[in-house]
């Protein structure tokens, strides 16, 4: 009986450890990349994470009162409007991050605003024309607050322009679905 209690008890020390690498190995990709979008494409593919393009499922739109905090870190003059979405990024019906977006839409086409306005399209996807770059804030193991029970790394970041001008704030939520072996 012992013997089988270790043996459990190494198969269990085992998961845990191949979890780790498949999430440090998650956490390498997603630093390659400039556009989160683009990353779990990739990461999908290869993993077999459904088959299906990377979808943005709104779930909030526009905050009537957004938070000033925002407004200073994409320095918005004070009649620039702020955007702000609150999305499901997905594969098929696997929910892989939600993610808020805080946006400067008149850094943005008028073709990129009714896009995110009115499709599925994640903004990465919408704005990856404007060629901005990625920088991570910061990263956190687990959940932030607002993020869901299932959510293995919580990433801050901030896109900004090749003019070094900020276009987005984004905080986003990466779910144990980035995890699946298949």
């Amino acid at each position: 009986m012992a013997f089988e209690l270790i043996l459990a008890q190494l198969a269990l020390a085992g998961a845990a450890a191949t979890g780790l690498a498949v999430l440090a190995d998650f956490e390498a990709h997603l630093a390659r990349y400039d556009s989160a979008t683009e990353a779990l494409q990739q990461w999908c593919q290869a993993r077999q994470i459904g088959h299906g393009p990377i979808r943005a499922r709104v779930v909030g739109a526009q905050s009537s009162d957004p938070p000033a905090k925002m407004r200073r870190i994409l320095d918005l003059a004070g009649d620039e409007r702020l955007g702000m979405r609150n999305v499901r990024l997905s594969c098929d019906d696997t929910v892989l991050s939600v993610a808020w977006n805080w946006y400067a839409p008149s850094r943005l086409t008028p073709e990129m605003n009714a896009a995110l306005a009115n499709s599925d399209v994640p903004f990465g996807k919408v704005a990856g024309a404007l060629r901005f770059r990625r920088e991570t804030i910061d990263v956190t193991s687990g959940p932030v607050e607002n993020c869901t029970p299932d959510t293995i790394s919580a990433h801050r970041a901030l896109l900004r322009l090749p003019s070094g001008e900020p276009l987005a704030y984004l905080i986003e939520c990466y779910t144990a679905a980035n995890l699946a072996q298949h």
